[in-house]
C-alpha cells in the first residue's frame, strides 16, 4: 500500500513537471503584478520607486559586493557596478544562445531582446513551451542577480490601428511580467509598458515585421 502511495505521489510530481505553461486568467494579472509600475523606466521613475523597492527587500549593487577601504568611493562604486553588470551580461549571453534572442550592452544597462515567435505561440496569445523554458532561465539568473530594475517593454510591427498595436504590445509585456512574478522575481523591480509599433529595429517588410514583434527586458543597476 505504501509503495502504491509513493508511486502515485511521484507520478503527480512528474506530470506537474511536464505540464505545459499557460498564462493565468487575465483577471488575476493585477494580483501577480502588484508592486510593478506601468510606465517607462526613466531615471526619475527609478529614483521615486527606490524606497518602495528597498522596502520590499530590494538591494543596491554596492550592497552586494565587499566594500574597498581605499581609493575614491565614487570610482570604487562605479567599478563594482560595471563588474556586476558585465558578469550579468555574460551569464545571460552564455545561457540564451537561441534563435530570436539576443543580449546587448548599452552603457551600464543590459538589454535582452525576445522576438515574439521565440517565446510565444504563433497564433495564440500565450507563452509557448520553448518561451517558458527561456523565461525560466532568465528568471533564475535575475533571482541570483537581484540588484537591478527591470523594464519589460512590448513592441509590435506597424499596424493601421495604433490602439490595437498598443494593446497587443502591452499584453505581451504583461504576460512576461506575470511569468517572472510567478517564478520569484520581485515585482517592485518591474516597469511594464506597451509601446506599440514605435521604435522598430528592422524594416517593415515580411521578415522585419517578425523581428519588430518583440519584448525587450532592459536591466538597469540599482544604485
Amino acid at each position: 500500500m505504501n509503495k502504491k502511495i509513493c508511486f502515485f505521489i511521484v507520478s503527480i510530481f512528474l506530470l506537474a513537471g511536464c505540464t505545459t505553461y499557460h498564462s493565468p486568467d487575465r483577471r488575476t494579472w493585477p494580483n501577480y503584478l502588484q508592486g510593478a509600475s506601468f510606465t517607462d523606466m526613466t531615471e526619475t521613475a527609478r529614483i521615486a520607486k527606490t524606497p518602495v523597492y528597498l522596502g520590499a527587500g530590494g538591494r543596491r549593487i554596492i550592497d552586494t559586493k565587499e566594500k574597498r577601504e581605499y581609493g575614491d568611493k565614487a570610482v570604487n562604486d562605479n567599478t563594482i557596478i560595471l563588474n556586476y553588470m558585465g558578469d550579468l551580461e555574460y551569464e545571460l549571453y552564455d545561457s540564451l544562445r537561441k534563435p530570436g534572442i539576443s543580449v546587448q550592452r548599452a552603457g551600464t544597462d543590459v538589454v535582452i531582446i525576445l522576438v515574439r515567435d521565440a517565446i510565444m505561440e504563433l497564433d495564440v496569445a500565450d507563452i509557448s513551451e520553448t518561451g517558458a523554458d527561456t523565461l525560466k532561465i532568465i528568471s533564475d539568473i535575475l533571482k541570483k542577480n537581484d540588484a537591478t530594475f527591470i523594464e519589460i517593454a512590448g513592441y509590435t510591427d506597424s499596424m493601421k490601428n495604433q490602439q490595437a498595436a498598443k494593446a497587443l504590445s502591452s499584453d505581451m509585456a504583461q504576460r512576461v511580467g506575470v511569468f517572472l512574478s510567478q517564478h520569484g522575481i520581485n515585482t517592485t523591480r518591474m516597469f511594464i509598458v506597451g509601446r506599440g509599433a514605435s521604435r522598430p529595429i528592422a524594416a517593415q517588410d515580411d521578415i522585419g515585421r517578425l523581428t519588430n514583434r518583440r519584448v525587450e527586458l532592459r536591466l538597469v543597476p540599482a544604485r
